[in-house]
């Protein structure tokens, strides 16, 4: 009989024969023991609440560290704001001070006047808002009536929330306490009492060249009016650059900081902004920080930061367009190549 394989390695001697032993399968080792279920369940529960544990502990950091940089930022504005107004103050009293003290006073009454808070107030009938005439990057602006009421003024009075401040309300002083033409609105005086910041103007009865443009119920202005106004405001602008011992400009030319009295005569207003530059040599160039309104900003001074009287140039050219074309500076409701008004007439020449 034929034996397989096995078999023949079963019955073979293995004394002296090349054939090895059958080898001893090897034994199957037990699987190794599970953990215990309730064991394996407090171990993530435990992962979990020291996630949970350290995710708390951030956050609440986080949240401590933005409480104090926020209760910093505003200390720090509080304390700025403080500091330029005493700057203000401080300015204001020594002039004041040297006019008691010389009888020939830097800021003479004539020129510029100081009102009590109480001299306001009766003006504006405690800052009626019935008296509101308008609202500016300053803050609100009020009809009143001072000099028991045979005057009528326009009553200029900074907000708490206004980007402007100390330094535009010296600024505005500065200016225009100094300088007297018949195409820059007049400033009557100003009020610093209980920290306030307040400047009286001359009155304006037509309001502003924007309030007879567009987006209004006035009566629209004649071709001859248009015409007058703007070269009345042309004259004002004149006067800053040429007119003084130092180059003054404005920095802020718009539609709506050019007045109108009871004769339509132009007024440029708002000069809050102004800078002086440093000779009266035509476009000397001074460093400063891009300020003004959009739409108006000269791109050679927002690109450089180098301001020249040509930058009021290019602002009042933008005050044409709007004479012209009867539309804003700026308008969101059309199509964005036509949005910004002296890049859309630039493209259409």
């Amino acid at each position: 009989a034929i034996l397989n394989g096995i078999e023949l390695f079963k019955l073979s001697n293995t004394d002296g024969n090349l054939a090895g032993p059958n080898p001893t399968p090897p034994a199957v080792a037990a699987p190794p023991s599970q953990p215990p279920t309730t064991s394996l369940q407090n171990s993530k529960a435990k992962t979990i609440c020291s996630i949970i544990v350290s995710g708390s502990v951030m956050g609440v950091l986080i949240v401590f560290c933005l409480v104090f940089y926020f209760v910093f930022r505003c200390r720090r504005a509080a304390k700025d704001y403080g500091y330029f107004c005493g700057r203000s103050w401080s300015w204001l009293d020594s002039h004041k001070a040297k006019s008691t003290e010389t009888n020939a006073p830097s800021l003479p009454e004539e020129l510029c006047r100081h009102f009590s808070i109480a001299e306001i107030r009766t003006a504006t009938n405690n800052f009626d808002n019935e008296n509101i005439i308008g609202v500016g990057g300053f803050g609100k602006v009020f009809v009143g009536y001072i000099d028991d009421g045979d005057t009528v003024v326009a009553i200029k009075r900074l907000s708490p929330g206004s980007k402007q401040g100390a330094h535009e309300f010296k600024t505005e002083i500065e200016m225009l306490s100094q300088l007297r033409h018949l195409h820059l609105v007049s400033l009557i005086g100003y009020c610093n009492d209980e920290r306030e910041m307040i400047l009286v103007y001359n009155y304006m009865i037509n309001g502003t060249l924007r309030d007879h443009l567009y987006e209004t119920d006035n009566d629209p202005l004649t071709w001859k009016q248009r015409l007058r106004i703007c070269i009345g405001a042309a004259r004002g602008l004149h006067y800053l650059h040429t007119g003084a011992k130092h180059t003054i400009i404005h920095r802020d030319v718009k539609s709506t900081n050019i007045l109108l009295d009871e004769k339509w005569i132009a007024k440029v207003s708002d000069f809050g902004l102004s800078k002086m530059g440093p000779t009266s040599i035509p476009n000397a160039a001074v460093s400063t920080l891009v300020k003004g309104t959009w739409g108006y900003l000269d791109p050679e001074y927002v690109r450089r930061q180098q301001l020249t009287e040509k930058s009021d140039v290019y602002s009042f050219g933008v005050v044409l367009l709007e004479v012209l074309c009867v539309r804003r500076a700026v308008d969101h409701a059309v199509d964005e190549d036509q949005a910004n008004l002296a890049h859309w007439v630039k493209s259409c020449i």
